[in-house]
């Protein structure tokens, strides 16, 4: 089970964009994050006639390294650091460290 997952709020603790929050977008394999509006980079793209794409600069948001992130908790409005437990009845559930409160629901 993965910690941080699609459609997270995070909060990103090192890097350019120290401070910002935003919600993942995509995990790109095990240590890796898309997350919307943080660490937006410029590319240059050619123009593709086939595909209906226009050429120029285009911002799109770059991958970020999961250890430069932590889950938002909302109860605290403080990052935090998640582990996994185990329930009664065998599921396996994200909780907050810091509350010992359920992140999944």
């Amino acid at each position: 089970m993965k910690k941080i997952r699609k459609g997270d709020e995070i909060y990103v603790l090192s890097g350019r964009d120290r401070g910002k929050r935003g919600v993942v977008l995509r995990v790109l394999g095990q240590d890796r994050v898309i997350v919307e509006a943080v660490h937006v980079v410029k590319r240059h793209t050619k123009p593709n006639p086939q595909a209906g794409k226009p050429g120029g600069i285009v911002e799109k948001e770059a991958p970020i390294h999961i250890s430069n992130i932590a889950l938002f908790n909302p109860v605290t409005q403080k990052p935090d650091r998640v582990a996994i437990q185990t329930l009664e009845d065998n599921r396996k559930v994200r909780v907050f460290k810091s509350t010992n409160e359920v992140v999944d629901i």
